[in-house]
């Protein structure tokens, strides 16, 4: 139940991506012979159903290795092609670190990032976002569902604000593409960052969505070497990847409406269950968050004991995979206003496709036993 971390590769999408790694291997930057072609052909469609999922078109899609890259180029690209414009950024403080880290790297360059607070159930304040918009400001990233408490931000209403102001807004979409609705022009996206592993799709593949009107945005590349996707990034497309990740995509498109509900029968039902045990606390909104998204903060345990003693039957974490490990509490639990405590002890349920009603009534035995356990050890302690 860790689906938050990643995903198994749909069967389908497997299906979908073996032949571009035997009989149909060819470059699709070859344009002198079928093999090519052939890649090339696969390529374009893949990233014509990309486009069409969130209302683009397929020039404005950029394959990248993953949302950490695509993050990455957004954010230092905006910078580094807006020198002259200005050199101010606003996040928030809950963001990954695959965009706060970006911008801390962009101030050590002389840019300044404005980090926002959030308020109490993970949501921006949207006049504090207003109110924090400077004559400097080149862009605005705020992630489209947070990957630890899965609060969704008001994508539309931060989308006008900065258009307002002429500002450029990207947002982390890693999350939410095929989970929730998403589209780039009703929200007013300039940037978007997509990967595939979070939503039944093959790792190390992902992909910027870059708006090229209304405005037209200029990015400076951060990878030099070749031509492909517009000289945007370059490198060998991993046509396999790229097929996968497009099917994945039309899977989780196809199924959405039916599997959301369902997804939300069964984070209810775990949380209703967990709620009869006292001092367990949600973590962000309450109903503005992915269907299948659960964070609860638990009283009275170690956070890291808690865990120990699941992880033989249950597969969880307490914040991003990309934190796993460390001791500190989750710094997005100590924005919400969590103390350490509570924030320590933590844990984030990520329910998907190939989880099942009993797998969620076995997690939540396994989890309620071991958190009377742990707390029956402390009272005599």
């Amino acid at each position: 139940m860790d689906g938050h971390a990643t995903t198994r590769v749909d069967p389908q999408v497997v299906e979908a991506m073996l032949p571009y790694l035997s009989d149909r291997f060819g470059n699709p930057s070859s344009q002198s012979h079928g093999y090519g072609w052939e890649a090339a052909a696969a390529v374009k469609q893949a990233r014509q159903i990309l486009a069409d999922a969130i209302a683009a078109s397929s020039e404005e899609i950029v394959f990248t290795s993953g949302a950490t890259e695509a993050n990455n180029l957004a954010i230092k690209g905006v910078a580094e092609a807006n020198l002259q414009r200005g050199r101010h950024l606003i996040t928030l403080q809950t963001e990954h670190r695959a965009v706060l880290e970006p911008c801390q790297y962009l101030e050590r360059l002389g840019f300044e990032v404005t980090y926002l607070p959030v308020q109490g159930d993970g949501l921006i304040d949207l006049q504090q976002l207003q109110a924090s918009l400077r004559p400097d400001t080149i862009l605005v990233s705020v992630m489209a569902a947070n990957s630890e408490i899965g609060v969704l931000q008001p994508l539309a209403e931060i989308g006008a604000i900065c258009h307002a102001h002429q500002v450029l807004f990207h947002t982390d979409a890693a999350q939410a593409i095929a989970k929730i609705p998403l589209d780039v022009q009703t929200s007013n996206i300039d940037l978007m960052s997509l990967t595939a592993h979070k939503v039944y799709g093959p790792k190390g593949i992902g992909a910027l969505y870059i708006r090229r009107k209304n405005p037209r945005v200029q990015l400076a590349p951060q990878i030099h070497g070749g031509e492909q996707e517009r000289g945007f990034r370059s490198g060998t497309l991993a046509t396999h990847q790229i097929v996968g990740f497009a099917k994945a995509i039309e899977l989780g498109l196809a199924e959405q409406p039916q599997e959301s509900e369902r997804l939300r029968q069964l984070r209810d039902r775990l949380y209703s269950r967990l709620q009869t045990l006292e001092g367990i606390y949600l973590n962000g909104h309450p109903t503005q968050r992915l269907p299948g998204s659960l964070n609860i903060s638990v009283e009275g345990v170690d956070g890291a004991a808690l865990l120990l003693t699941l992880r033989s039957q249950v597969a969880l974490s307490s914040g991003s995979a990309c934190a796993s490990g460390r001791a500190e509490p989750s710094p997005v639990l100590i924005a919400l206003g969590r103390d350490k405590a509570l924030a320590s002890a933590s844990l984030r349920f990520g329910i998907g496709r190939f989880n099942t009603l009993d797998e969620v009534d076995f997690v939540t035995e396994q989890v309620a036993m071991s958190i009377q356990s742990l707390r029956r050890n402390h009272t005599k302690a």
